[in-house]
This record gives C-alpha cells, sequence and structure tokens, in this order.
C-alpha cells in the first residue's frame, strides 16, 4: 500500500486533472504569506551559523543572530544545538540581500507532541492511544513537568484524553508542558453534532499541530506543509477511519489529497494545505483555544509542525484560532 503522503499527492493530480486547478486557492484577502521554515539534523552550529541535514544527503545554512529564540524542553541557548538533534527552524528577513535575506528566528530542538487516549499510567509515565494511523506510545512525565501537567490534565486516569508537548530522548517523548487543558469527558463520551445541524462553509475552532521528532533515530521532522483533517470520508478509497467519531462539530467530509486554506485569525496569515492524514484523535477534543480570544469549541484541523509553524503559530504554545475553508474548483466563488 502506498504511504497516505503518495496517495494524496496521486488524488490531487487526479482531482485536477478532472475539476481543474484551484481559483487561486481562495485565500481570504489581506490575508498574510506564510512564513519560510527549513527542518533537518543539525550538523553543525555556531552563534552565526546553523547548518541543517537533509535524510537523502545535502545541508541547509541559516544565519543564526543575538535575537534566535532557541527551545528544547524550554528557552535554553545555542548549546543545545547538538549535532545530531533534530530541528524545525522558522525563518525572518533580515533585509540583508547579501546574505540570502533571511535568518533564524525561532529554532525548536527534538520538539514532538502526544495526543490521544489514554490507556495505562504509572507513577512517572502514561500509555496513549494516538488513533489508528499513529499507533500507541509511552510518554514519560518526570516530576518537574508533573506538576505543570496536572495544572491542565487533572484526570490522568484510563478513558481520559491527553495531550502534551513533548522532548525527543533516548528512550522516547519525554513531556514537559501540557499542549491544550484537558476536556472534562472521557473520550468515548463525545456529544456529536444532530444529524441535521447545517454544514457551514467557512469551520471555525482550534488549529493544533501533529507529529514532531523522535531523537531515537534519525528521522527528521516532516518538512511537507499539510494537515490532519477530523472528518475524512471513511468510504472506499478516501482514507478515513470507520470508526472515527464525528466530533463536536458539522465537518464536510474530505478524502486524502483534498486541500484546505487555514487561516490563523490571530496572526492573520493563511495558506493552502493538502490533507495527508485522518486527524482521528483531534475529533475527540472538543476544547478551545484562547490564542487572541476564545473560538468555539472543536478542533478543526491538526497541521504539520512546518506549517503550523509558518502560520505563524508557536509550537510549544499548541494551538491558534484558526478558520478552515476546502479550496473551491476553478470558477466558484469563494467567500469567508
Amino acid at each position: 500500500m502506498q504511504p497516505p503522503h503518495r496517495r494524496g499527492a496521486n488524488r490531487r493530480r487526479y482531482r485536477t486533472a478532472v475539476l481543474g486547478a484551484s481559483a487561486g486557492g481562495g485565500i481570504p484577502d489581506g490575508a498574510g504569506r506564510p512564513l519560510r521554515v527549513v527542518t533537518g539534523i543539525v550538523l553543525d552550529a555556531s552563534p552565526h551559523l546553523l547548518v541543517l541535514g537533509a535524510p537523502g544527503g545535502g545541508e541547509t545554512r541559516v544565519a543564526m543572530s543575538d535575537a534566535t529564540a532557541v527551545w528544547h524542553g524550554g528557552r535554553t541557548g545555542l548549546a543545545a544545538l547538538r549535532p545530531g538533534r533534530p530541528a524545525i527552524v522558522r525563518l525572518k528577513a533580515t533585509g540583508d540581500a547579501g546574505g540570502g535575506g533571511y535568518g533564524a528566528d525561532r529554532v525548536w530542538l527534538g520538539i514532538s507532541r502526544v495526543t490521544g487516549t489514554i490507556l495505562a499510567c504509572g507513577r512517572d509515565s502514561v500509555d496513549v492511544d494516538m488513533g489508528p494511523h499513529r499507533g500507541r506510545t509511552r510518554v514519560a512525565i518526570p516530576p518537574n513537568a508533573l506538576e505543570r501537567v496536572l495544572v491542565r490534565h487533572p484526570r490522568l486516569e484510563p478513558g481520559y484524553l491527553i495531550d502534551v508537548i513533548c522532548v525527543g530522548s533516548p528512550d522516547g517523548p519525554r513531556a514537559v508542558r501540557p499542549g491544550t487543558s484537558q476536556p472534562g469527558y472521557r473520550a468515548d463520551d463525545l456529544a456529536a453534532p444532530e444529524v441535521t445541524a447545517p454544514v457551514p462553509e467557512v469551520l471555525r475552532g482550534t488549529a493544533t499541530w501533529f507529529g514532531g521528532a523522535d531523537e531515537r533515530g534519525t528521522d527528521v521532522p516532516d518538512p511537507a506543509d499539510g494537515a490532519a483533517y477530523p472528518a475524512v470520508d471513511p468510504e472506499g478509497d478516501a482514507g478515513g477511519c470507520a470508526d472515527a467519531p464525528s466530533g463536536c462539530v458539522a465537518f464536510p467530509y474530505l478524502s486524502i489529497g483534498s486541500e484546505i486554506v487555514v487561516h490563523n485569525e490571530c496572526g492573520g496569515r493563511a495558506a493552502a494545505v493538502p490533507v495527508v492524514e485522518c486527524g482521528c484523535a483531534a475529533a475527540r477534543f472538543c476544547d478551545r483555544c484562547a490564542d487572541c480570544d476564545a473560538t468555539p469549541r472543536g478542533r478543526i484541523v491538526e497541521l504539520t509542525p512546518a506549517a503550523f509553524a509558518g502560520l505563524g503559530g508557536d509550537l510549544e504554545s499548541g494551538c491558534f484560532n484558526a478558520a478552515v475553508r476546502p479550496v473551491g474548483t476553478a470558477g466558484r466563488a469563494v467567500s469567508w
């Protein structure tokens, strides 16, 4: 079976051949373009230059400065830029055309995220079911992070949801802070919308991110922009999960390979991104984000780390207020 991202690319190509290209992507008027993001494995670092390696070979050189913020389990310094660590780097314009015009604004090292249903709890770890596409994992919660996690996740019990920001370690993901607040209901007790509820043309709610780095191997954070969508059609070859919950939002069904426009309503940036995965885990979260104001309830999209950071989201913060709209086909009017 082809990997989901390859099946999605094929479906987008077939869709364009049959329906035509999208009408300008449907980006909202006045929205800013996404920021540039690069990813890779740290090969070398100095106060002035960061060198990243890609899986297939090659290097990316990024200018560093005193203003570059580095994260590795929390704000840290340049000493954390050790060779072998996976990095996600958001760039900013420097005005130095001779140096390429871009430098590192934020660097996240070894960041990952564990989101799903708690299966079992130990003294200093939690086993989590992350959904059929992502499998199961054990996340360590050391004593120095446990208090922060319990403030927003008071029920570390089987059957409840968990969402934590992690840093990679040789033994697997290690939680450093909660990603969002824990919903108060059990994962199997989500109230679905009425079947007759109208499906809005533009969805409004919470955007989060999924995946990240794993320091147990040489995997690199996926550099591609993409989204996990909570309502991928389970019929046929669309790519959805037959047992996925309906969520607390009335979603239109899409398929792997569809495109959606995601608008960060706090930062003002927007981009069209492909649906690369079924967001089964996101569908279980009927929560809110308060990045700049409280959103309506419901997670409406999960983005790859690069896409989330490019739209202005800070990975350690976990979410931003978003509007999401399926990309219209050629000739179709787009309204926000």
